[in-house]
């Protein structure tokens, strides 16, 4: 199953993630499918692929709790059922 969650990446005690589509039993910094996004929780920045995420979405890709969260923020489903 294909699961849209976070990888970690950046210094020590100043972590960023990246958004990234990746098989379920992989590990969490793992090789992804596909990168779809970046967040940064110490500036609340993100910058989503909102296409490429739709398309995942669409094809049966199940987001992690934090990345349903920060989707549902930027109304990413809204596109999704339309």
């Amino acid at each position: 199953m294909i699961k849209l969650r976070l990888k970690k990446f950046g210094k020590k005690r100043e972590h960023s993630y990246r958004i990234v589509a990746i098989e379920s039993k992989k590990r969490r910094d793992g090789r992804p499918i596909e990168e779809l996004g970046y967040y940064n929780p110490r500036t609340d920045e993100t910058r989503l692929n909102v296409p490429a995420i739709v398309a995942r979405l669409k094809h049966g890709a199940q987001p992690s709790d934090t990345v349903r969260n920060i989707l549902t923020k930027a109304k990413v489903f809204e596109q999704v059922n339309a």
